[in-house]
């Protein structure tokens, strides 16, 4: 992994719910910014053991979708 890959860790409650994120911008919750990089980066998820999973991403597509979701409407 080069210095402009990043890697986002997903941790879930046993109901499937999004309890933690790394990477959120703060007008989201963390199911909604889940929702976006599941959305636009499904093929960069992988899930982990124990309610766990990751994005790997580069900065530059982590930066254009905070973008993106700062955008109003």
């Amino acid at each position: 992994m080069n210095s402009q890959q990043v890697i986002i860790h997903v941790r879930f409650a046993p109901n499937g719910r999004v309890i933690q994120i790394s990477e959120r911008p703060a007008k989201l919750t963390p199911n909604q910014w889940f929702d976006v990089l599941n959305t636009r980066a499904n093929s960069a998820y992988r899930p982990l053991a124990r309610g766990r999973g990751m994005f790997q991403l580069s900065r530059t597509a982590i930066q254009a979708f905070k973008q993106e979701t700062a955008r109003p409407g």
